[in-house]
């Protein structure tokens, strides 16, 4: 549908139109998915870049990226620009000029390029991911997520390939709080035979960013065929994790020569960890007074 002779756009926020995206999202074909995903991930980018550079990075034809927007009600891919570039000079991380100045070195002189120059890319890209995180994170679904956890009776792990670490650091901080924890690594491909003992009520947090490991997928949709809620960690409101999850967390770690970082999503993980064992603690700290010889506390002997 053309808007070309409306001078508003269809609307009002990013937000409103990212929520008619996240609706319409299972209508739409399987290119104008990449499309949507793209886009929901990459608000700040699609602020700065061109439709070519749109394109690419979906790997799809300019012209799939104008029928993405003219099938949301935009004139075309310049009006839907349009609305993620009010709040983008917010948005972005303020060093964002100490990044584009070592960009341009690698740029002006690539064969010079040091080991340090290299390190500090790395660790620039991810003090931004982080600065993201920080302004993105939703309050109140990271509270949710934490009382999700506490409520389970038991807490099950699914991260696979690029996800592994995140996993393995949640099943080693995860057992100090004294809940039990099931963590599916996937050895030997028995991740499946592994969730026989998982009950409905538990809970299973699932990490997986785009391409999403099969073997979370799988996990996910056997632990939720039991009964089991999700907890969704991923990079995206579209992920297939985040589908009929109880509770979704975002966070996108940032590409650096190709190859993205966990530093945001490591931080996300220590942070749920830290925050259940917290409530855990004000929990058995309200837990009346065990009896002393036969008495409670405060009954004369």
């Amino acid at each position: 549908m053309s808007r070309e002779d409306r001078a508003a756009p269809p609307f009002a926020s990013a937000e409103q139109f990212l929520a008619a995206v996240h609706d319409g999202y299972e209508g739409l074909s399987r290119q104008l998915k990449t499309i949507a995903r793209h886009v929901e991930k990459s608000r700040e980018q699609i602020a700065l870049e061109g439709i070519q550079e749109t394109a690419r990075q979906c790997e799809v034809q300019p012209s799939a990226v104008v029928r993405f927007a003219k099938h949301f009600g935009f004139s075309g891919y310049s009006e839907m620009q349009a609305l993620f570039r009010s709040s983008a000079a917010q948005q972005l991380a303020p060093n964002r000029d100490y990044q584009h100045r070592i960009r341009d070195l690698v740029q002006s002189d690539p064969g010079a390029m040091s080991a340090a120059l290299i390190a500090h890319q790395v660790i620039q890209g991810s003090v931004d991911s982080l600065q993201a995180l920080e302004r993105g994170l939703s309050d109140e679904r990271f509270d949710e997520a934490v009382a999700l956890m506490l409520e389970a009776p038991a807490l099950w792990l699914a991260a696979s390939r690029r996800s592994f670490p995140v996993g393995a650091y949640l099943a080693y901080a995860l057992q100090h709080t004294g809940k039990p924890v099931h963590w599916l690594s996937g050895l030997g491909h028995m991740h499946l035979g592994q969730l026989h003992a998982l009950a409905q009520g538990d809970v299973l947090v699932a990490v997986s960013f785009e391409p999403y490991a099969s073997e979370t997928l799988e996990i996910v949709r056997s632990a939720q065929q039991r009964g089991a809620r999700v907890l969704a960690i991923t990079d995206s409101k579209l992920s297939p994790i985040a589908t009929n999850a109880a509770v979704t967390l975002l966070v996108q770690d940032a590409a650096t020569f190709g190859f993205r970082s966990l530093t945001s999503t490591l931080c996300l993980a220590q942070s749920l960890f830290l925050g259940l064992a917290y409530r855990m603690e004000l929990a058995y700290g309200r837990q009346p007074a065990a009896p002393v010889n036969g008495q409670h506390q405060g009954q004369n002997s």
